[in-house]
């Protein structure tokens, strides 16, 4: 594989400062650098930025753009707001369940703990509207291999009928019984 890491993951924001102090509240991130420009480096087109670099933990770095000349931020509005999202791992559900009470402090509306069997989260929107995921892993090696052992199997038959493969029903399980 050519990739160590992600290096940083980039999305747009409504106002740079107002991002940096949602992160830095509600998640405990540390700004690591800004960089503003007149020209994109890669493009040399004429558009003036604000690029901001947050500490996202184990050497990841979440980026924002704001981008004062372009046309007002939107959102996909054929994909569900729950599908794009930036999900952020939490050490224990300890650590979890005061990232939900901080995030409701900050006057959030906080969805979860979520059970997903593998993983527990919650969900909340940043300043800008993105969904953000903090996850709890609670995955037992045997998990996770049962679910590698049957992925490709699972895309295969995806790619044909477009419909669930049932192959990690099991995940969900519980919750169905409880329907």
């Amino acid at each position: 594989m050519f990739v160590e890491r992600f290096h940083h993951v980039a999305y747009r924001c409504k106002d740079a400062k107002e991002t940096v102090a949602f992160y830095r509240k509600v998640l405990g991130m540390e700004l690591l650098g800004a960089i503003a420009e007149d020209r994109v480096p890669s493009t040399k087109a004429p558009d003036p930025y604000m690029h901001i670099f947050l500490d996202a933990g184990g050497g990841s770095i979440l980026a924002f753009f704001e981008l004062p000349n372009s046309p007002p931020m939107g959102r996909d509005e054929n994909t569900p707001e729950w599908t794009q999202h930036i999900a952020f791992k939490v050490k224990d559900m300890a650590t979890l369940e005061r990232a939900r009470r901080a995030a409701e402090a900050a006057g959030l509306e906080v969805v979860g703990p979520t059970d997903h069997t593998i993983f527990k989260s919650i969900y909340f929107f940043d300043p800008s509207g993105h969904r953000l995921e903090l996850a709890c892993d609670t995955a037992t090696t045997e998990q996770w291999q049962r679910m590698r052992d049957v992925a490709d199997a699972m895309i295969d038959e995806w790619a044909v009928t477009k419909k669930p493969p049932r192959h990690t029903a099991w995940l969900h399980a519980a919750e169905l019984q409880e329907r």
